[in-house]
């Protein structure tokens, strides 16, 4: 690619699909790209970064013929564009192949890996480089807040990136980390996930053993201190292991934490000794988790615990993790990416803290490739009974799923009653916002779960909160001019 030349990228509005095409722009390539369907975040930033986004998928935005196109790992046999360029021997690549080629070779790479939380950490991962001065090239799952972007080109020796478990392409079922080849690794946590293309645990722990593998005798791995999926990936590492979080025996325990409405504080041991206080506006254990992660990583490539300290107090967020999209009539409505029942205990579980005696709804959709199965129903349903009235939306495409296989709504919504909440199955978001938005009062916060557009809710409850709003100041406008009026 020593040329500027097209690029094409069929799947452009994956996460990490949007941020490879504005990389690749702000390196001289012409970009183009298509999706089925577009939506924010990733919406918005494609047409800031001026890149037009075709929908839907056709062979015609294949026209003129690009040098290259980039195939996301959502797309499939049987998608036109995708049959075309294999029809006209059209040259491909997939997403972190084209990664490692052009972006990531001379960088010290550091890979953020885990099942959950790897956006976030890799978002305050990259804000600590940034604001020691490091000027570190970046790529993130998301829109971080404190960049208003989810990539960077920078000129200093550190590429952080979000590492990804799941396949690679159509062509390539391996996981997108080890194309990462990384210098040193943070490994947040290992659970089944991704029911779609892992049979069971013993398959995803594989992937991460040999992600683990992967990193030289120099490196390093900064790993959560519990689970035994975790110590069994970790059982073969050639390279340096220290670990973090709560327990006792940690290089880096968790000490003196304090949840708070409007802020979090910690203090942070190293070997047992006190080493630094920190202090950030975010909610939730598992962020503190996050930031301790991401400051031991830092500290280890000389970063100054002050200078650790000045960033995380700082530190925003990442769009959709616990983004506040509108306050109506003193209802919070909250955009939350989580998709896996782990992810929704620690969501809920952050807003218990952040909004203390709050009615806290749910809106679930079951999206993405595990919540769409049954295999994880269970834990599940222990989940959502965390939050006081839960709604749980129609199974996403669900005829892709086999009956056997697909989320049974009507059993989740008897297990999370069993847990004394209670729990409604309404199809679609209109109905949903119907039923639901005359029930909401002041005060209740509402908790949207999706890893989509999740049908446009997050615009149409607030819009429908705000209506209900205006009939009920007419409405007593009404009856106070009706007696004079009679």
């Amino acid at each position: 690619m020593a040329e500027k030349k097209h690029v094409h990228l069929i799947g452009i509005c994956g996460t990490a699909m949007a941020s490879l095409a504005g990389m690749l722009k702000q390196r001289g390539f012409r970009v183009t790209g298509s999706d089925a369907a577009a939506y924010p975040p990733m919406s918005v930033f494609l047409g800031e970064m001026g890149i037009p986004v075709a929908q839907p998928f056709d062979p015609r935005n294949l026209r003129p013929r690009p040098d290259l196109v980039i195939v996301g790992n959502a797309i499939s046999r049987g998608n036109p564009e995708l049959e075309h360029l294999l029809d006209e021997r059209i040259p491909f690549c997939s997403l972190p192949q084209i990664l490692h080629d052009e972006f990531l070779r001379g960088k010290e790479v550091l890979v953020v890996a885990g099942t959950h939380g790897k956006t976030t950490t890799t978002s305050m991962l990259s804000w600590i480089f940034h604001t020691a001065g490091q000027q570190p090239s970046f790529l993130i799952g998301g829109i971080a807040e404190n960049f208003g972007s989810s990539f960077a080109l920078g000129q200093g020796r550190y590429f952080i990136l979000e590492g990804d478990e799941y396949d690679t392409a159509f062509f390539d079922k391996g996981p997108k980390f080890l194309h990462y080849f990384p210098d040193s690794v943070i490994l947040t946590s290992v659970e089944f996930d991704h029911a779609d293309i892992y049979k069971d645990l013993d398959a995803v722990e594989i992937a991460f053993k040999r992600l683990v593998n992967l990193v030289p005798r120099r490196g390093r791995i900064v790993a959560f201190d519990s689970g035994e999926s975790v110590e069994r990936c970790l059982s073969r590492a050639f390279c340096p292991v220290e670990r973090y979080g709560s327990a006792a025996h940690s290089d880096w325990q968790v000490a003196n934490l304090r949840l708070d409405p409007s802020r979090t504080t910690w203090s942070v041991l190293r070997k047992g000794e006190p080493w630094a206080d920190f202090e950030f506006s975010l909610g939730g254990e598992y962020n503190v988790w996050n930031a301790t992660a991401a400051a031991a990583l830092a500290a280890s490539c000389g970063i100054s615990k002050d200078e650790i300290r000045a960033a995380l107090k700082t530190f925003k967020s990442v769009k959709r993790r616990l983004e506040v999209k509108a306050q109506v009539n003193g209802v919070t409505i909250i955009d939350d990416f989580a998709h896996h029942p782990t992810a929704i205990a620690s969501t809920l579980a952050a807003l218990r803290s952040r909004y203390p005696g709050a009615r806290i709804w749910t809106i679930l959709e079951p999206r993405s490739n595990t919540l769409r199965r049954n295999v994880l129903q269970n834990d599940l349903a222990r989940s959502l009974a965390l939050a006081d009235e839960v709604v749980v939306a129609g199974v996403f495409k669900s005829d892709s799923i086999p009956e056997a296989e697909r989320l049974d709504l009507a059993a989740l919504a008897m297990q999370i009653q069993k847990h004394g909440r209670r729990a409604r199955v309404i199809a679609d978001v209109e109905s949903i916002v119907a039923m639901v938005a005359p029930e909401m009062r002041s005060g209740d916060v509402v908790a949207i779960l999706s890893n989509g557009g999740f049908g446009g809710i997050y615009e149409k409850l607030p819009q429908r909160l705000r209506s209900l709003a205006t009939n009920q100041v007419g409405n007593k406008v009404s009856s106070i001019e009706a007696p004079a009026k009679a």
